[in-house]
């Protein structure tokens, strides 16, 4: 089971409401992450929650080559309108492979590869990311059942391997443009993403 310690809390104003900030350290490689945390999420009630892989071009960036900054925006409105929920920010760039391979991937797609095909090209697994610690993170603050905002089964899957009831899944959709239209129907194609 994947270990995290809370290491640091702060206050995060934003333009969807204030959030407490909470830093993370896994036991096992230090590895760091965050969790946004919007009013009192205690309680027997299921949470409204969002875990979310990093994407420093996408978040950050706002490349349009994907969908993951329009995703994050929309899970802070939607939880900063209902008043209560937690977003989990998980340090895993590029499916799992890191920022620097990332951009060899994108390198690969600006080829004709799709986001799978310049993955394995690389040698790496499809999506190599790990939602243990996200499941970790959710029981750290307290959370056992989630409204979970997602298009992606895996996670799904793995939440309630690693022990989160997802009492609901809420569509997580967001408007495709002329750079991710293929990278979309990739996610729908070959990882079976929801809509």
């Amino acid at each position: 089971m994947t270990l995290v310690t809370q290491a640091a809390t702060t206050v995060l104003p934003t333009p969807f409401g204030e959030f407490r900030l909470l830093g993370f350290v896994e036991e096992d490689g230090g590895q760091e992450h965050l969790a946004l945390v919007r009013g009192d999420i205690s309680g027997d009630q299921p949470v409204l929650a969002r875990v979310h892989s990093e994407c420093l071009t996408g978040d950050a960036l706002f490349s349009q080559r994907c969908d993951c900054g329009p995703q994050l925006k929309e899970a802070m409105r939607k939880i900063g309108e209902a008043g209560t929920g937690v977003i989990v920010y998980l340090r895993q760039e590029g499916r799992g492979i890191g920022l620097i391979n990332k951009l060899r991937a994108y390198a690969e797609q600006d080829k004709g590869a799709d986001t799978v095909e310049a993955n394995e090209m690389l040698g790496f697994l499809p999506d190599a990311r790990d939602y243990a610690v996200g499941a970790a993170i959710l029981k750290a603050l307290g959370v056992q059942r989630v409204r979970l905002l997602t298009n992606n089964p895996a996670k799904i899957q793995s939440l309630h391997e690693h022990g989160i009831e997802i009492a609901e899944r809420l569509p997580h959709r967001v408007t495709s443009n002329t750079h991710n239209h293929r990278y979309l129907m990739t996610k729908a194609a070959k990882f079976g993403h929801l809509p």
